[in-house]
């Protein structure tokens, strides 16, 4: 029997990237969207695991069923952290990404490429009515580029710099992306879990 799953996102290209992911899940994944009014969830934790747990929880309450949620962002190590669960508003509540890379590119400003450390972070949290049953957290380390490089992705993508191949996730585009990112890291292991999950719940009836 093939269950729903609701992300909990109202963004398209989010939610194409995540039934991406969940090929070969025995699940019907839905958006928020498809659920028609939901409650307001304020993303007020501070770190991406609690944003994550608090976005399925109250998805999977609300629907009464299974749901994913996931948090990410850029920690920069120069700037203890920052933006860290405000990068999506790290230039303000209405700014461009790349307003968002302007500001990170001038805040590190004259700083050498050695010190310029910074790790991509994705948390992805899955609950089943109301409960959590899984937390996951990965991350991608790497550098942040002196300037704005490529085209692909989107976030903080072109200003993050993979040393091994010298060039930005903007530059390596989707496939290069997908086998080393934090959120393709997480999502594999959601994956899985949830084969596992509800394979076994199948069987118990």
């Amino acid at each position: 029997m093939t269950r729903d799953i609701i992300i909990a996102t109202k963004n398209d290209k989010k939610l194409h990237e995540l039934r991406r992911y969940l090929k070969g899940v025995k699940a019907t994944a839905h958006s928020l969207k498809d659920l028609g009014k939901t409650p307001r969830i304020v993303e007020n934790g501070d770190t991406f695991k609690k944003n994550a747990i608090k976005k399925a929880v109250a998805t999977s309450k609300f629907a009464d069923g299974l749901a994913l949620a996931d948090d990410s962002g850029l920690a920069v190590d120069m700037l203890g952290g920052e933006p860290g669960v405000k990068s999506a508003r790290f230039a303000g509540p209405h700014k461009s990404n790349h307003d968002n890379n302007v500001k990170l590119l001038r805040l590190l400003e004259g700083a050498p490429l050695k010190k310029r450390t910074a790790r991509f972070i994705c948390a992805v949290a899955i609950a089943d009515k109301g409960k959590v049953v899984k937390v996951i957290e990965e991350v991608c380390k790497g550098l942040i580029a002196f300037s704005i490089r490529g085209r692909h992705g989107f976030g903080y993508d072109s200003v993050f710099l993979m040393p091994k191949y010298n060039k930005t996730f903007g530059e390596l585009g989707l496939k290069a992306k997908d086998r080393m990112s934090h959120r393709s890291k997480a999502l594999k292991k959601a994956r899985a879990f949830l084969r596992k999950y509800l394979s076994g719940r199948s069987a118990a009836g």
